[in-house]
């Protein structure tokens, strides 16, 4: 072994999927370097089967103690949690990039490249609105290399393409079919960042008459009340595809769909990764952070209070409530007409 590397970045899942982008690079940077990732369930599942990572191990206190006995060339932390900085900071490895702990128990950069990223969780005013750099350019820049466009990695396995196609040949769904994915859900953290239940349904209607397509709906367990509301409300003429999917069988719907419609959650990055159009909706988070790859449109709200990154809100109308549907519909109708094209 050339090189042995480990990077830490444990949460949440459509981070540790977008942070996939680094592998290429370290691989050209390092040829014949040993990778170990350190990551939370369930964003493991997103990393199992790419050949660029060597050794999966996912986080808990005995893992976290015996990493403290190994001896690494590079670390590199991504988390600014105190859990994964002290582990960071904990670690033996000859260069660290990223964010750790000081002596006094408090977040720092370990390393000048990772000042400016450690800067934007201090400074609102620069992530907010001063800041124009993606994702992908700021861990590029935190770790000293020179991101180039490289992709996301995500890897599905022949079960997971066989659980999609054998759920669109039951829904008579075939390669002729527009087929828009709606991500309905876009977990609990912050507030009003995906549409309300109801507009979903009045987008839905809105695109049963623009776009000569089929529907269906997208989510996983905190979505299940919300696609069956849907359901109901268009007498079930959309297509249900479940809230208990495993996320590479989630990943392989998405994959089968023509284009989605999503916020900025983890069925964005997913569209993302398997380079499909996609209609991305941003209320309180940045849209400049998000690389679309040229596959797509952004949709930003204009509330003069976005982002803000807050998980409680009451203003009304909500940011997402001024993303207007229209605009929305036109956009998916751009992109379906680009699919039935190709």
């Amino acid at each position: 072994m050339r090189k042995r590397i480990l990077i830490i970045k444990l949460a949440s899942a459509g981070d540790v999927l977008r942070s996939t982008t680094l592998l290429s690079e370290l691989r050209k940077n390092y040829p014949g370097a040993h990778v170990t990732w350190l990551v939370e369930m369930p964003g493991s599942e997103l990393l199992e089967g790419n050949s660029n990572i060597d050794r999966i191990l996912i986080f808990s206190p005995e893992i976290a103690g015996s990493l403290k006995a190994e001896q690494f060339d590079i670390v590199i932390s991504l988390d600014k949690a105190n859990e994964a900085a002290s582990l960071a900071a904990a670690i033996r490895a000859k260069e660290k990039y990223g964010f750790g702990l000081d002596k006094n128990g408090k977040l720092c950069p370990l390393s000048k490249e990772a000042e400016y990223s450690y800067l934007l969780g201090l400074d609102d005013e620069l992530k907010f609105f001063k800041n124009k750099k993606t994702y992908q350019e700021l861990i590029f820049e935190t770790v000293g290399l020179d991101y180039k466009g490289n992709p996301y990695e995500l890897v599905l396995d022949k079960k997971h393409i066989d659980f999609a196609g054998s759920f669109f040949k039951k829904n008579n769904l075939n390669g002729g079919d527009v087929v828009i994915g709606i991500n309905t859900g876009t977990g609990s953290v912050f507030a009003n960042k995906n549409l309300k239940k109801e507009r979903i349904v009045e987008l839905i209607r809105l695109l049963d008459k623009e776009v000569d397509a089929k529907i269906v709906l997208l989510g996983g367990p905190l979505e299940k009340e919300i696609n069956e509301y849907i359901e109901k409300a268009l007498n079930h003429r959309v297509i249900n595809s479940g809230c208990e999917n495993t996320l590479k069988d989630f990943a392989a719907l998405i994959n089968n769909c023509s284009l989605i419609i999503t916020a900025d959650t983890l069925a964005l990055h997913i569209a993302i990764a398997l380079e499909r159009p996609v209609v991305a909706l941003f209320g309180p988070t940045c849209h400049q952070e998000i690389d679309l790859y040229n596959r797509g449109h952004k949709m930003v709200t204009e509330a003069g209070c976005a982002p803000c990154y807050k998980n409680s809100c009451d203003k009304k109308p909500s940011c997402m409530d001024m993303i207007q549907l229209d605009s929305i519909v036109e956009k998916a109708k751009d992109l379906a007409a680009a699919y039935a094209r190709s």
